[in-house]
């Protein structure tokens, strides 16, 4: 099983589920754009109970300050097993930047990336 870890020394998990939230539709079930099914869910996977505690918080936070019009649907739910995606699917934009899908839905969430977090891109 291969695990993507984060340093909290480096990036806190709060600054991550920001990221996050504010770069992906959280309202929409198995849903991204014209995307549909469940592998398009939002969900995010924790491994410790703390993790867990800290994201449903921060789920809470979001609903209580209405940051959304729709109701959240992202699914938080223990890490059981990652998986690598297959080739193609790796360096996916950096192959493919000129492809409409790259221009019409990559493209304005980098936009929207490089507006409010510039801080954390080099």
């Amino acid at each position: 099983m291969v695990k993507v870890k984060y340093d909290p020394e480096i990036i806190s998990l709060t600054r991550i589920l920001s990221v996050f939230f504010f770069t992906h539709d959280p309202t929409t079930p198995n849903r991204q754009g014209n995307d549909v099914g469940s592998q398009y869910r939002s969900s995010i996977f924790y491994e410790t109970a703390e993790d867990k505690e800290n994201i449903e918080k921060f789920i809470e936070k979001l609903e209580e300050d209405e940051i959304f019009d729709d109701p959240l649907v992202t699914q938080v739910e223990k890490l059981t097993m990652f998986y690598v995606a297959e080739d193609y699917h790796s360096a996916y934009y950096r192959r493919n930047q000129e492809k409409p899908y790259c221009q019409m839905v990559i493209n304005p969430k980098l936009e929207k990336l490089r507006e409010n977090y510039k801080d954390l891109l080099k």
